[in-house]
């Protein structure tokens, strides 16, 4: 990706974040980007491209801590703690990023193009859930990444839209446990 086309990008995800859908414009993004009017328009003719290159540039961005949070853990606790520093990160220091994405999500409610765009990545990440449950013995790990999906999901969610500060730990300790049954000892 070219610098200037990641500076498109980045500034989208900024107006996206802050502003909702209504403040992504070619023309807003070009100003955000200090870019030359239609500098935008020459990467993403439409709308629909510049959304999907939004996402695309999200997914790039959370890759490496995603990937991290999500490793094949050696215990439960080491996977509720990568999961409550994946949620401390994307609402936290990347919290634009994070809001500017749910925006798009709720975008695909009403959107089936923009639905199939968002749906790649989280099916992505259930993936890398499955494993790392399977690691810790779940009997049904596809169940079991499904609740643990939801549950962060919500979490975040959470963290976004009522800029709720409390801890996640109990609540991600249980649905961890819940679909591992219970500690061996």
């Amino acid at each position: 990706m070219t610098l200037t086309k990641a500076r498109v990008l980045d500034a989208a995800i900024e107006l996206l974040g802050t502003g909702g859908l209504r403040a992504l414009t070619h023309a807003r993004v070009d100003e955000q980007a200090d870019l030359p009017r239609g500098s935008t328009s020459n990467y993403f003719r439409t709308r629909l491209a510049l959304v999907t290159g939004v996402v695309d540039r999200i997914v790039e961005l959370e890759r490496p801590p995603v990937g991290t949070a999500f490793a094949p853990p050696a215990s439960p606790e080491e996977l509720v703690d990568s999961l409550c520093d994946l949620l401390d990160l994307l609402t936290g220091p990347r919290r634009t990023q994070t809001t500017a994405r749910l925006v798009l999500f709720m975008e695909a409610s009403h959107d089936p193009a923009l639905r199939a765009t968002v749906s790649a990545p989280r099916e992505a990440m259930i993936g890398s859930v499955v494993v790392a449950m399977a690691a810790l013995g779940a009997t049904e790990p596809v169940t079991a990444a499904a609740a643990v999906v939801a549950c962060f999901e919500g979490l975040l969610l959470h963290r976004i839209a009522r800029h709720d500060p409390s801890d996640p730990r109990p609540v991600l300790e249980t649905v961890v446990r819940a679909r591992l049954g219970p500690p061996a000892g």
